[in-house]
């Protein structure tokens, strides 16, 4: 498999279209500027989507899920068959994002990358399983090339389905035991950080297991080259997750699909793709401000301005449902709002 298609161009933004929202919320029956980040995210998604009235109601997402082997190292607080429990959980219904998906009314899919406690075939769940867990990365890489590749093209392939099904706006969520380990290292490796910066709490460790866990998380980087490609290390210390979402986002920019960015994991994916591709870093909004530790590190790195500040640290693409009625609301509010002209109200 080739990775070329990571580096081809982003779909173009329609300047134009950006233009002339601007213009047409100068024209609306309100001070200029009074809606804040509802103006811009409005005049934002017109470039993005080349519509002068941009829509926000259809939402698809895609949850990736699977299982890291440095879980061995005991640096999470639940045990690792909570993943494929929770794609069970997914599949049923149950969990955080099922029920804000369906309160939304937006599409969800759950792609099961590979569990060491595999669920089996289940309604709504993909199955991609390039293995039951990544390796280890304390003591080798985490993912052979072969496997990052078919990772990357998992991503995409939601997107492929995502627009076939008249998506305005991508989600990307995840799943996986141990993954805040991972992303910290990634993350640490992206910004030549330490550990002990960006290691947290993950699913609930107490100080003790968080700085065990950036104890984890140096002696790993320590077995591997100091260099910033963003490639090398998903495959170093990265998850199938991560790597899905990094070519999901990617994949998005190139076809023209905007994406709402969730929390502290699906971060690190976006920073690897904006590092792989920098073009499509144009095509993500940040849906909010994860408790997680390191989160505004990152949010720093990639110049975001989250939407939401909830004290949330769940994962699963939760922070980003959260975040979609504002997106709407920018949306109603330019295409429905009368213009001075339209209201009989006069001008400054």
């Amino acid at each position: 498999m080739s990775r070329d298609w990571l580096l081809e161009p982003c779909f173009a933004i329609d300047e134009e279209s950006r233009e002339r929202a601007r213009d047409h919320q100068a024209q609306l029956t309100k001070p200029p500027g009074s809606l804040g980040t509802l103006e811009t995210l409005a005049i934002r998604l017109a470039g993005l989507q080349h519509a002068v009235l941009p829509s926000m109601q259809q939402v698809w997402i895609t949850v990736f899920a699977g299982d890291h082997g440095v879980a061995a190292e005991g640096v999470s607080a639940f045990p690792q068959v909570v993943t494929g429990e929770m794609v069970r959980n997914f599949a049923s219904g149950g969990a955080a994002i099922s029920v804000l998906a369906r309160t939304l009314g937006a599409m969800l899919e759950v792609v099961n990358l590979g569990t060491v406690n595999d669920p089996g075939e289940l309604p709504h769940v993909r199955r991609v399983i390039i293995a039951p867990q990544t390796h280890n990365f304390c003591e080798q890489p985490a993912m052979s090339d072969a496997q990052l590749e078919r990772a990357l093209l998992a991503g995409a392939e939601s997107v492929a389905t995502a627009q076939a099904a008249g998506a305005r706006l991508f989600i990307g969520g995840e799943m996986g035991i141990a993954n805040t380990t991972s992303a910290a290292a990634l993350a640490c490796a992206l910004l030549d950080e330490s550990p002990a910066m960006l290691a947290g709490a993950g699913t609930g460790l107490d100080a003790a297991g968080v700085q065990h866990k950036a104890a984890v998380i140096e002696r790993a980087l320590t077995r591997y080259p100091v260099d910033g490609d963003a490639l090398a290390w998903l495959a170093r210390v990265g998850g199938f997750e991560i790597a899905a979402l990094c070519g999901a986002y990617i994949s998005a920019a190139q076809h023209g699909l905007p994406v709402l960015v969730d929390g502290y994991i699906t971060t690190v994916a976006a920073l690897a793709a904006v590092r792989i591709n920098p073009r499509c870093r144009e095509w993500m909004f940040f849906a909010h401000r994860s408790r997680e530790r390191g989160h505004a590190r990152l949010l720093a790195a990639l110049e975001a301005d989250p939407l939401l500040d909830l004290g949330l640290r769940l994962g699963e693409a939760s922070g980003a449902a959260a975040a979609v009625p504002l997106m709407r609301l920018a949306c109603e509010l330019h295409s429905r709002m009368a213009t001075f002209a339209q209201a009989g109200v006069s001008g400054a």
